[in-house]
């Protein structure tokens, strides 16, 4: 990976406890996607507690692309998006905007909707492991669409209305589920997803829809039934806060033993990380306005950890709770389900000086898609290690914030590369870093 410029390294000096209050906004893996359901709606939409990270950005540029008014609305953090005047966008236009993004797929359905075609260029996203488009584009062929593979992209159209279809998915994805959904509610006839995804994004998703007048039933058996209408309206809408990103700095404050109340955590979408948090011996307190997370003081036990779709423990939270796992007493046992090569970030944090040895087998509960793919897919954190300062290059979003909690919780300065990858998720990182009392800073500017 390429080491980018001066504006892009973070001096990170370890070993100061994250103390204070943040807050966190709407959710990363729901905001952009509820922006894309605004082309659906024949009337303006308003999306309130919007976060400021790039994927809100690309997905902004986009929306405007295709001829969507995109303004700020009364309060901050409100966004009124107007899909009045929809029409086509230019190919360079759209490659241009979208390279770094895989939010793109998901314009699909809604601008064979509006427009009877769409063109989606080569997607970028984050380096974890295979998330493969191409069932993307077998699901709009079920609905109707026709897909041409071009030099510089996938040009799709829709001859006649696209029409409702039963799909079995073989994994519960996220994004497949929300290509689904944007494709189905207004799709003549009914659609049946077996097998869906049903974080708590998906869920918002879907009250989204309806709030635009879609038609769409969740079975307790991970199935979804949408009966398609001919058209839709605006919607006004709060994001749900990101239990994501609550969760890293909830992480952060039990490796730093630090102290740090997270307003917006709720926590029903959270109640999972919460009781593993506190086997792992991590403190919290609940109240109306968010949560309090900090290291109680004594030793952490090592746990045994297996990743899952939702309600299980969700993969983005496994990166940084598993740098506090390495001041953990004893053996602790990773099983990662969801993405192959998510754990690659351990090799930094090997170099730092923590103990964790990788394994192609699964070393969890039960078997799973990796287990006979040689893929490394579990991990044996052994500790507590001191961990020390170092070079590091940040791979991934989840894996860079877990490098930004290992520099903070490590002895000694580290230089952090590509920070501004985190940036895609984390909104005002740096400015809740400094409020949070941390030593950091960008070679050659302040930073407070």
């Amino acid at each position: 990976m390429t080491v980018n410029g001066s504006d892009d390294v973070l001096l990170v000096h370890g070993g100061t406890p994250l103390e204070g209050e943040i807050r966190v906004r709407g959710a990363k893996n729901l905001v952009p996607k509820a922006m894309v359901a605004a082309l659906l709606g024949s009337e303006p939409s308003r999306l309130r507690n919007v976060p400021d990270i790039r994927d809100v950005r690309v997905v902004r540029g986009l929306l405007q692309l295709h001829g969507v008014t995109v303004r700020p609305g009364e309060e901050p953090g409100e966004l009124v998006l107007d899909p009045s005047h929809v029409e086509s966008a230019n190919v360079a236009d759209i490659d241009a905007h979208a390279g770094s993004s895989r939010i793109p797929i998901l314009f699909c359905g809604p601008l064979l909707h509006r427009l009877g075609h769409a063109f989606i260029p080569g997607l970028g996203g984050c380096d974890i492991g295979g998330r493969p488009i191409d069932f993307h584009f077998e699901v709009l062929r079920q609905f109707g669409a026709k897909i041409e593979k071009r030099a510089d992209g996938q040009y799709l159209e829709a001859p006649q209305r696209l029409r409702g279809t039963k799909i079995q998915l073989p994994y519960p994805s996220v994004g497949a589920t929300e290509q689904v959904l944007l494709t189905a509610v207004l799709a003549e006839g009914v659609t049946e997803l077996a097998n869906a995804a049903v974080e708590p994004e998906i869920e918002d998703l879907i009250c989204v829809l309806q709030k635009m007048g879609a038609i769409i039933a969740m079975d307790t058996d991970r199935t979804i039934r949408i009966t398609g209408v001919d058209s839709l309206g605006g919607y006004t809408h709060a994001a749900l806060p990101d239990r994501l990103e609550a969760a890293s700095w909830a992480s952060a404050a039990l490796a730093t033993e630090g102290n740090i109340y997270i307003r917006g955590a709720q926590q029903r979408s959270m109640m999972t990380f919460l009781n593993t948090y506190r086997k792992v011996g991590g403190a919290f307190e609940i109240d109306d306005e968010g949560i309090r997370f900090w290291h109680p003081g004594g030793q952490l036990k090592s746990i045994a950890l297996e990743t899952d779709v939702h309600p299980g423990f969700q993969t983005d939270w496994q990166q940084p709770l598993v740098v506090a796992l390495t001041q953990a007493t004893g053996l602790s046992i990773i099983h990662e389900t969801v993405y192959e090569s998510r754990l690659g970030f351990t090799s930094a944090l090997n170099q730092m000086g923590a103990h964790i040895q990788l394994y192609r087998e699964c070393l969890g509960g039960s078997d799973c898609r990796f287990g006979q793919r040689n893929f490394l897919h579990s991990a044996v954190v052994s500790g507590p290690t001191k961990l020390q300062g170092a070079d590091l290059v940040i791979p991934d979003l989840r894996g860079g914030f877990s490098y930004l909690i290992a520099a903070l919780a490590a002895q000694g300065t580290s230089r952090v590369h590509g920070i501004d990858l985190i940036n895609r998720g984390y909104e005002n990182f740096m400015e809740k870093l400094v409020e949070l009392g941390a030593k950091v800073e960008l070679p050659g500017k302040a930073l407070a």
